[in-house]
């Protein structure tokens, strides 16, 4: 009897074990389920880290036949800044013209596409190509930072839309002449200050406490280009690089010391868009008539030097990779990018060379372009036309597994050749957010 009563005991504490056990292992799966389905945002240019790498999971492999239609579409004015995403707000800028000129800075609900608010200031230009503001909006806790093409920057309560500081950079930075196509880069957030590309006299590159806007360093006397900053990590320290109009150089960012310069001039005139990229203390730049650059960084001290450099005899007769507005994508051993006419090239990044070129994924057409995004082993490709495109690429060549339309061109870019979309679009929430002229379109892109 106390045999039977031992293993009936026995067996009660096996049950009681494996429930546990069982309970246990089904709160993980639900807990990292959870984890998993948390929606990752796109506060800033090219998404959290500046890099075109975009992380969620459970997104299309292929689009379906007929097509994706919009979860919703919002009625914006023209611009090329490309939309972000925090917090389930959306935020783009535009410019009206009428009845007066204007920019202004949206936010719209994420999920519904309703407008939130939106801020308008009176701006008129006197900078080429007039479609509206180029920088995406950067967003920093409930901060946003929004800077136009004549160098107009405010710092905006995310909920509201309240002015909380604005600043006017021309004037401020004595902005003797600006860039032709307007101010462009992305504003970066780094710990208290936000870093800004203006082009000012002796202040090309400008930090501000992002609390209240008030100066706390200036640096380069170079020309400005239309590129955003960047963060890396060199000989264990952060350092800020810019590609300005005249260098690729690497600063202190919290005391705008230039810890390096390597002087990159134009031939013709500062037309530097794609933001650099970096791999392997290596930073790679592409410009539309100069060609490629690659720099080398030491891992040890604060310098850097020249790895190659590769020019075509002009924009027609290229050598490697001359690009205009698309930031190229670094895969492996090779950097993949769209040539001044919409070539797709693959170039091994040992010395530039190319390995291939395929004209499909984009037409045609001078300055032609496509925003490359990462996510997997899959190259996510929006190009001019407004088609959605996904991809691997490889030194083998492009294969393309599927695409789909989601936004028309407009003209107010470039009307000889029916219209562009040349806003970078915004990955998060399983969503790609897209905009145009005329609209702000979302799309569902979860399988």
């Amino acid at each position: 009897m106390k045999h039977q009563l031992h293993r009936i005991q026995e067996s009660c504490c096996r049950l009681v074990v494996n429930r546990v056990i069982a309970c246990t292992a089904s709160t993980i799966v639900l807990v990292l389920a959870t984890l998993s389905a948390v929606a990752d945002d796109w506060p800033q240019w090219r998404g959290p880290n500046r890099d075109g790498v975009w992380n969620e999971k459970g997104v299309l492999d292929e689009f379906p036949a007929e097509g994706l239609e919009p979860l919703w579409v919002a009625k914006i004015g023209s611009g090329y800044s490309g939309p972000t995403v925090a917090d389930g707000r959306v935020f783009v800028t535009d410019r009206v013209r009428q009845p007066r000129q204007v920019e202004r800075i949206l936010c719209f609900d994420l999920k519904t596409g309703a407008e939130v608010w939106n801020t308008a200031y009176e701006c008129t230009y006197t900078v080429s190509y007039e479609a509206g503001p180029r920088a995406s909006v950067t967003v920093d806790g409930n901060n946003v930072y929004a800077l136009g093409a004549m160098g107009h920057l405010h710092c905006l309560d995310a909920g509201t839309g309240q002015v909380l500081w604005k600043k006017d950079l021309a004037a401020d930075f004595n902005i003797d002449k600006l860039p032709i196509w307007g101010i462009a880069g992305a504003p970066l957030i780094y710990d208290d200050l936000v870093i800004i590309h203006c082009g000012g006299r002796k202040a090309c590159i400008v930090a501000l406490n992002k609390k209240n806007g008030d100066t706390k360093w200036t640096a380069l006397s170079d020309r400005a280009s239309y590129t955003s900053p960047i963060v890396i990590r060199q000989a264990g320290q952060d350092v800020v690089v810019c590609w300005t109009g005249d260098s690729v150089s690497g600063l202190h960012p919290e005391s705008g010391k230039v810890h390096w310069r390597y002087p990159f001039p134009p031939t013709r005139m500062p037309i530097g868009i794609a933001t650099p990229i970096i791999k392997n203390n290596r930073i790679y730049v592409t410009s539309f008539y100069d060609g490629s650059l690659m720099l080398k960084l030491s891992d040890s001290a604060l310098t850097a030097e020249l790895d190659w450099q590769r020019q075509g005899a002009d924009e027609k007769h290229t050598d490697g990779l001359h690009s205009i507005i698309s930031t190229p994508i670094w895969l492996g051993d090779h950097i993949f990018g769209v040539d001044s006419y919409g070539e797709l090239r693959c170039l091994q990044d040992s010395d530039g060379k190319r390995l291939w070129e395929d004209q499909t994924a984009t037409p045609r057409a001078r300055w032609s372009t496509i925003h490359f995004v990462q996510n997997g082993e899959n190259t996510w490709m929006f190009n001019e036309r407004g088609e959605l495109l996904i991809g691997t690429l490889s030194r083998h060549g492009f294969v393309e597994k599927s695409r789909t339309k989601l936004i028309d061109p407009t003209t107010r870019q470039l009307r000889q050749r029916g219209g562009v979309c040349w806003a970078h679009p915004a990955f998060a929430d399983r969503k790609i957010f897209v905009r145009n002229d005329g609209e702000l379109r979302a799309f569902d892109l979860r399988k």
